[in-house]
């Protein structure tokens, strides 16, 4: 018989330290250890394949070792090396699916009233606790509750939900976490470097990503890897192994979608569809790669340590999503979602797969506020340069008074055009767009007066006024300087709201609102009323 060891048992940790990802537990117990104040009984709870019953061996070990307590087993005497091969009377693993009726439990309880062996304690691990029955949780209350000083009780389970509380509350309960897509690949690496096998980085990122935070279940397609490409392991004999072939489609799938290439995204779903690539599976790796592109906007290089990509995917992705806005990214995936039942659900999942892309590709792209507002800055400059145009003589007594005003360092200049760059580049663009509407009338005798229209004027907030007159002063430096706001009144209160609302129509910042968002409409025009007639 060969004394062959797979990876997963060769390499399961023997000590407190060599755990990989459970720190938080790990300081615990051994803390626990250092102090004397072990449990009588210990709740382990979290995935598979993350550490909970090899911790509970450690823990075994460093109680009973021939040094100990120590939070630091040996390794070598009688009592660790029994537990280390699982044949130690004096720690008990036992099955929870299959010693899982109460006539089990009234046998332990019989059990635990003999004192060790050869260790000082009697311990006792349940694996996959939660498959006891409630007869059986119920025999075992008692006992656990008020256990001989000689016994310890380590439950271990992946549902911790379904213990019941009458028996966690008995209990000290460590949850353990899901491994990180970079702790298993570090991991795995080491295995490799130990082992003398030669493997790629993209390799053991793809059996890093397949193991789903198990690194139980990493180590064991990393052996069934070697063992199918001995230890010059390729890309290829990764890929053949795990099943990654749809894979191949994925990347230029995504590179079609984002540049709007619909030709090319059939041309890859017919590929991936008569290689034999499930429809509904390829479409989750579609979305996910989509997240994957909206976090790399969002977070940068941040998003390296969350995603479980290697550095040469993710300066790929990085660039794709540089192409387009976050607001586009989180539609595109918001799309994907709603989506996904029905692909799962399709008699033809393909079609579906191919008009929800469809919509991807052919849905214009998202403008963000800001550029909206940048937009409209650029549009209303643009009208208020050409209405100057049509009135020349306007224009020329305005830029008269404009030379009487002085700028800094005292020179005769036009001040107030100056003064509004000014005002663009040290506040944002809602107040410069309010500001940019102003008109000066004078700067006399330390007195700075802006005529704005009626609207704008009394929507001017205390705040708002404070902070002209604070850029005012530092601008055209005059510290004594006071603001007077004007409102540009008119007397076409007259004109019927048939007339008004064909006026505000033909308006070419309305015109511009209009075609930016589609299917929108002009439902009610108000004109804001004065003070003056607010006071009458």
């Amino acid at each position: 018989m060969s004394d062959y060891l797979v990876i997963a048992r060769k390499w399961r940790p023997q000590r407190f330290d060599e755990v990989v990802g459970q720190s938080h537990v790990v300081k615990t117990l051994k803390n626990a250890i250092v102090m004397n104040r072990v449990a009588h009984a210990y709740l382990f709870s979290g995935p598979r394949g993350v550490g909970k019953t090899s911790v509970a061996r450690i823990l075994a070990k460093a109680l009973n070792c021939e040094r100990g307590p120590t939070n630091e087993p040996c390794q070598v005497c009688t009592s660790c090396v029994e537990i280390t091969e699982g044949r130690s009377l004096d720690c008990r693993e036992i099955d929870g699916a299959s010693n899982r009726g109460v006539d089990e439990v009234r046998e332990l309880r019989e059990d635990v009233k003999f004192v060790p062996l050869v260790g000082r304690y009697k311990i006792y691990i349940i694996d996959e606790v939660h498959m006891l029955t409630r007869e059986a949780f119920n025999a075992l209350l008692k006992t656990l509750e008020e256990p001989p000083n000689h016994c310890v009780f380590i439950f271990a389970t992946t549902e911790a939900n379904k213990v019941p509380s009458t028996i966690i509350s008995r209990c000290q309960w460590f949850e353990f976490r899901r491994l990180s897509f970079k702790e298993i690949k570090e991991s795995l690496l080491r295995i490799a470097n130990s082992e003398g096998i030669r493997v790629s980085d993209r390799s053991l990122t793809w059996i890093a990503e397949a193991a789903d935070g198990s690194l139980r279940d990493a180590q064991s397609l990393f052996d069934q890897v070697v063992s199918y490409a001995g230890k010059e392991m390729t890309d290829e004999d990764c890929e053949r192994i795990l099943g990654r072939a749809d894979r191949r489609f994925l990347d230029p799938l995504v590179e079609g979608v984002v540049s709007r290439d619909g030709r090319r995204v059939f041309r890859v779903i017919e590929e991936a569809y008569n290689a034999g690539v499930d429809m509904h599976h390829f479409y989750l790796l579609i979305l996910f790669q989509f997240r994957a592109l909206l976090l790399l906007k969002v977070m940068g290089k941040e998003a390296e340590e969350i995603l479980p990509i290697g550095e040469e995917e993710a300066s790929k992705l990085g660039v794709l999503a540089e192409k387009l806005s976050r607001d586009t990214l989180q539609l595109y995936l918001d799309i994907l979602m709603a989506e996904e039942e029905n692909v799962r659900r399709s008699r033809y999942p393909r079609l579906n797969v191919e008009t929800c892309l469809l919509r991807l590709i052919y849905l214009e792209p998202l403008i963000s506020w800001e550029e909206i507002l940048s937009r409209l800055d650029r549009l209303e400059q643009g009208i208020r340069g050409a209405e100057k145009a049509k009135s020349p003589s306007s224009s020329l007594i305005f830029q008269n008074t404009e030379e009487k005003v002085e700028g800094k360092g005292g020179e005769s200049k036009n001040g107030w055009s100056p003064f509004l760059e000014h005002l663009k580049a040290h506040k944002p663009s809602p107040f410069w767009s309010k500001m940019a509407r102003g008109k000066l009338l004078s700067l006399d005798d330390g007195v700075l007066k802006i005529e704005f229209p009626s609207a704008i004027a009394d929507l001017l907030t205390d705040r708002e006024k404070d902070e002209l007159l604070e850029e005012a002063k530092a601008f055209f430096s005059r510290t004594d300087l006071k603001l007077e706001i004007v409102g540009m009144r008119n007397n076409n209160h007259g004109v019927n709201k048939k007339d008004e609302r064909k006026e505000v129509l033909k308006h070419p910042a309305v015109q511009k609102v209009l075609d930016m968002f589609e299917g929108a409409e002009i439902k009610e025009v108000i004109r804001r009323k004065s003070e003056e007639e607010r006071r009458m």
